[in-house]
């Protein structure tokens, strides 16, 4: 019997461990039998838990996993994770001992990370980045015979090589993306031809994996399809069936009668327009509610929807309840989550403030306590 949170959280997220599996395995079955998936559990998880969603997919075939730092990948060691890990980001030189000792892969991307792993006396096994036009990380392609005298000065084999799409999630813009694939596969042969052809090679995430077939290679990255959502409305597809995994509840702390044009909350932004009952929830945008839903933002209160009032405050949201019977103190609330018509996510609240859900979900303030579920 699942406990009632409401008696010891104010605000929680509850993690489907569930609907985390059935979403990867959506993705080993969309793949090639001999392509591995890493599970991009970076950014805390994008907002669902480091650790909770690391365990959950462990044990599943083919799995590695890519997060953002020395950091996240040192805390999944110590919680005894062994699945192969890529350090995506940047790492201080001062760390990398660290990612040896723990057999944590990193990824280099400038000639000095480069320089940096070949004066090691124990070298942690690298990934190369290449910049094929994110313009962002990563080594030109102009840049290769540089790189590869380095690796040859130094003796250093890497142990993968990868690029980053730009506009993979939109296949109206196929020409951009078969470009960058393009540009990648002649690193690739040029790499083989200066004798580095036993690498791991990857480049789709999330969007080249539904979208890109061709572009699937020894590995796909895969972080918002895994959460159940799609990377963007344009990379949906049939073939697949995705369900979100996180639901963030909080509960009413107080319930109250308000009379007709009073104003609500800081700054006077809202005036009601009609005798209100109103509730205050335990959350605002320390702990990831939006200030951009002030006014306009919905919380989910006995199967129905209930407008958010005024301005977002740091710690608390007061929401419209009056056309909802019976709302009291302690009722359960849904911030993201939900079953049928009126469950809200987090991609139609990124509509609302002109961001992505990307944003919302990884903006859940990482010390809400994150409780996995495994019986949905």
């Amino acid at each position: 019997m699942q406990k009632d949170y409401r008696k010891i959280f104010r605000t929680w997220s509850e993690i489907d461990a569930r609907a985390l599996r059935r979403n990867a395995e959506s993705f080993l079955r969309l793949i090639p039998p001999d392509t591995r998936l890493m599970a991009v559990i970076k950014s805390n998880a994008y907002g669902h838990g480091l650790v909770h969603a690391a365990h959950a997919l462990e044990h599943l075939p083919r799995i590695s996993f890519g997060v953002d730092s020395i950091t996240e990948a040192l805390r999944l060691r110590r919680e005894g994770i062994q699945n192969p890990i890529l350090v995506l980001g940047f790492t201080l030189a001062s760390r990398m001992q660290e990612a040896v000792q723990q057999h944590i892969m990193l990824t280099v991307s400038t000639m000095d990370a480069l320089k940096v792993v070949g004066t090691l006396k124990r070298r942690p096994a690298i990934h190369i980045k290449i910049d094929t036009g994110m313009h962002r990380q990563g080594f030109f392609p102009a840049d290769v015979p540089s790189v590869v005298r380095l690796l040859k000065y130094f003796n250093i084999k890497p142990a993968g090589i990868f690029t980053h799409f730009a506009t993979a999630k939109d296949p109206a813009d196929r020409a951009y993306t078969e470009k960058q694939l393009a540009i990648f596969r002649g690193v690739i042969s040029e790499m083989e031809r200066a004798g580095y052809g036993d690498m791991v090679r990857h480049a789709a995430a999330s969007g080249g994996t539904l979208l890109f077939p061709e572009s699937h290679l020894d590995m796909v990255r895969v972080g918002m399809g895994l959460y159940g959502y799609w990377p963007s409305p344009e990379s949906y597809r049939k073939k697949i069936t995705l369900k979100p995994v996180l639901t963030w509840k909080t509960i009413v702390s107080e319930v109250k009668s308000i009379p007709k044009g009073v104003l609500v909350g800081y700054d006077g932004t809202e005036r009601v327009r009609r005798p209100t009952r109103m509730a205050v929830l335990s959350v605002g945008y320390w702990h990831g509610v939006d200030r951009g839903l002030s006014g306009k933002g919905e919380a989910l209160i006995r199967g129905q929807r209930a407008k958010m009032l005024g301005r977002i405050s740091m710690d608390m949201t007061a929401v419209d309840v009056t056309d909802i019977p019976k709302v009291k103190q302690g009722d359960e609330v849904i911030l993201i989550g939900g079953t049928g018509t009126h469950a809200i996510f987090a991609d139609e609240i990124a509509e609302k403030i002109q961001t992505t859900a990307y944003e919302v979900l990884t903006r859940i303030n990482p010390l809400i306590r994150r409780i996995v579920i495994h019986d949905q």
